[in-house]
């Protein structure tokens, strides 16, 4: 009998099935919590995926103009749509819909970030005023209402008494929107008070707006930081702080530098003498002082103005004292015959005068006939159609004369760029824009098309042009210059 149970004792076989009934219990449980702790891994997934598109269709909006926030909500609600496949079907659903949106999204439009991605955001980051300071909104926060869905392993394993996790999301995203290779100016924003609430945007995008010519006078001197007028940004690091540096700046081909759209910083109050100089060597009248000598100076390869050349030797390159405005037989593009305000015309300005001063007889597309161009289509229709070298009654050609550089055509030289700033809206803030004011927020990036040269060389003198294009204006010409970029930040 003691044998029998000692050898019962020591009999191994079946051992392994006693092992698996002890273990059995212990593998499915792990196995369960892994295929959970899988699926709340997906779904955190999903949502954070949704959320961080969410926030970068979002942000895209973000520009700075004041309808950012109402463009970005609207990104938010149709732009994204985003599916999670492991969380429970909210309620209300169709049959299958698993749409990120059903969770419910919220967000909070900031005007900063902390310092520290650890630190939290607190309410002096956070827009409150969403119409007022919408120009001032570059972050956007999106949260995702946690998600739930049920556990298979069991509730008490997991420390929920509900049988199931919630899965939420957050992310946090800005736009950030710059120029480089641009002109070192800023210009008060000539509708920011406009008659009829015409804003800058719709005047980009109209020629009958466009067309419109702006008196532009030097912010610190001759004008206050009003809408019409412009000042300096600070130049790049490295080119000198006088003026003259700056003038060389403004008159390049190609200027060096990079501004952010919600950076820029002011420098005025420099010499107006140089800065006549940066502007009129493109339409090749020579500067005396010798300082724009350099092919990245060169001329527009039309620099039809209005004038002739009444004194000096015929072999140099025209200089300003040197050449007769208006005189017989020449014509240059015309001001506006109106104005709606001290600094805007009206628009309406002698375009037939102008055509047959120049080119007699020559065919004129026939859209002129029912909608009047702007000047910069006029100028650039002369270039396409070969009229630049067409005389005038006068004699004068756009040709530039052959003493000067030769002309520049890598870009086009009566075009200037600058950033247009709410002037006023600024100064109401406590911002001097008529000496050194920092990280300032830019309503648009635009091109304004050089319509004479600046005929003074006091603080006051005007400087006339006519808009031609903003960022993402359609017209192409800051094409090359403008670089935007929504990121992510947490």
């Amino acid at each position: 009998m003691l044998g029998t149970i000692r050898a019962f004792w020591n009999d191994q076989r079946g051992i392994a099935m006693i092992l698996v009934a002890i273990m059995l219990p212990v593998i499915i449980g792990f196995s369960l919590l892994v295929i959970d702790m899988s699926r709340a891994n997906s779904l955190h997934n999903d949502l954070q995926k949704g959320a961080d598109a969410f926030a970068l269709g979002t942000a895209a909006e973000l520009d700075g103009r004041s309808d950012s926030i109402i463009r970005g909500d609207r990104a938010l609600s149709t732009l994204v749509f985003n599916t999670y496949r492991f969380g429970d079907k909210a309620v209300g659903d169709p049959p299958g819909a698993q749409a990120l949106a059903a969770a419910g999204v919220t967000r909070r439009y900031l005007r900063s970030l902390p310092t520290n991605d650890s630190d939290p955001i607190t309410s002096a980051n956070v827009i409150t005023d969403e119409v007022g300071e919408a120009s001032v909104a570059r972050f956007v926060e999106v949260t995702v209402t946690p998600v739930g869905f049920s556990a298979i392993f069991p509730a008490t394993f997991v420390g929920s008494a509900t049988n199931g996790f919630n899965i939420g999301a957050v992310s946090v995203a800005g736009f950030k929107s710059a120029v480089c290779h641009f002109t070192p100016v800023f210009m008060c924003n000539p509708y920011e008070l406009a008659p009829g609430g015409v804003t800058l945007q719709q005047a980009a995008a109209d020629p009958n707006l466009r067309r419109r010519l702006i008196e532009l006078r030097k912010v610190g001197n001759g004008a206050a930081a009003g809408p019409g007028n412009f000042g300096f940004l600070e130049p790049p690091q490295g080119i000198g702080n006088g003026a003259q540096a700056l003038a060389q700046t403004i008159a390049t081909s190609n200027p060096i530098g990079c501004y952010g759209s919600d950076n820029v910083t002011t420098k005025t109050g420099q010499n107006a003498g140089p800065v006549q100089d940066a502007f009129n060597v493109r339409f090749g009248i020579k500067t005396t002082g010798g300082h724009f000598n350099t092919p990245e100076y060169g001329p527009a390869s039309n620099v039809r103005k209005g004038a002739i050349k009444t004194q000096g030797s015929a072999n140099q390159c025209p200089s300003f004292n040197q050449l007769t405005f208006n005189s017989p037989g020449t014509k240059g593009l015309p001001r506006d015959a109106g104005q709606i305000n001290s600094r805007l015309g009206d628009g309406n300005w002698d375009l037939n005068t102008y055509w047959s001063t120049n080119f007699g007889a020559a065919a004129k597309p026939a859209s002129w006939a029912t909608t009047k161009p702007t000047r910069y289509e006029v100028y650039r229709y002369e270039i396409s159609a070969g009229l630049v070298g067409t005389a005038s009654t006068g004699g004068e050609r756009g040709t530039p004369p052959s003493q000067c550089q030769n002309p520049v055509t890598t870009v086009d030289r009566r075009l200037i760029y600058g950033a247009i700033l709410n002037c006023q809206a600024l100064s109401a803030l406590g911002n001097d824009l008529s000496g050194h004011s920092e990280n300032l927020p830019v309503e648009s990036f635009a091109s304004f098309f050089l319509t004479e040269p600046v005929l003074s060389a006091s603080d006051d003198a005007s400087v006339m042009v006519e808009l031609v294009d903003i960022a993402a204006g359609g017209q192409g010409t800051l094409d090359n210059f403008v670089r935007d970029e929504p990121q992510l930040y947490r």
